[in-house]
């Protein structure tokens, strides 16, 4: 099984060269992919040498997994934030859930950060996601292209494209929910403030869920507050 790893980035030089060294091993099944949404930065340039194809598109998480996997070679396509690390052996724990007839997945996560409430929330998210079965990115979403391509894609939305896409996904089946963890930074959480974080999240998933607009979402979600009119 030949693996793709898709890496949206936007102004990531301060941690990418750390996210794509880790991911070194794992080269001989699988391919890396990196792609910029217009980084002001010197992100594509470091990441340039670590990866088989740095890509450039226009910015949008959504948009940018799309076009890496439009241009991705392998049978599995692995969705992973440019702050994300994935656990040992993650890509021989994703072949052996999906050879069981499973079509795509996520791992527990763990937040990074010093703040005793990170820990509650990670616990929070793996335990809504298995009763949900909607994956966060956080949670570094695995899927075959067939599947992938079956519902079309990520849909092309400012923000909670990760939900959208695991509703359509769940229409094809459950998700593998593994145990091992991926860690993920808590840097939105502590930039954010914790608890405000929390309630902003869960807010912007209701909102979401009533029918706004995801650009008009994403907008309250890059300023971080609620009130935004």
């Amino acid at each position: 099984m030949y693996f793709s790893i898709i890496i949206p980035t936007l102004n990531e030089a301060a941690g990418i060269s750390a996210c794509l060294a880790a991911l070194q091993p794992l080269r001989p099944v699988c391919e890396l992919i990196v792609v910029d949404g217009g980084s002001t930065d010197a992100t594509a340039a470091l990441a340039a040498p670590w990866v088989d194809q740095c890509l450039c598109c226009p910015p949008g998480r959504a948009k940018q997994m799309n076009y890496g996997a439009a241009r991705a070679a392998g049978e599995v396509l692995v969705f992973l934030h440019a702050d994300t690390f994935l656990p040992d052996q993650a890509l021989a724990m994703i072949a052996e859930s999906l050879g069981q007839g499973r079509c795509w997945g996520r791992f527990d996560v763990r937040l990074s950060g010093g703040h005793f409430l990170l820990k509650i929330i990670a616990l929070m998210m793996n335990a809504r996601s298995r009763l949900t079965g909607i994956a966060t990115g956080d949670q570094v979403i695995f899927v075959t292209r067939k599947a992938f391509m079956a519902v079309e894609c990520y849909p092309d939305i400012a923000l909670m494209e990760d939900i959208a896409l695991s509703t359509a996904l769940g229409k094809l089946g459950r998700p593998v929910c593994l145990r091992a963890k991926v860690t993920s930074s808590g840097r939105r959480w502590l930039g954010f403030g914790v608890l405000h974080t929390i309630v902003l999240m869960w807010w912007l998933r209701w909102r979401f869920a009533c029918g706004d607009a995801p650009e008009r979402l994403a907008a309250i979600y890059a300023r971080g507050r609620l009130w935004m009119r």
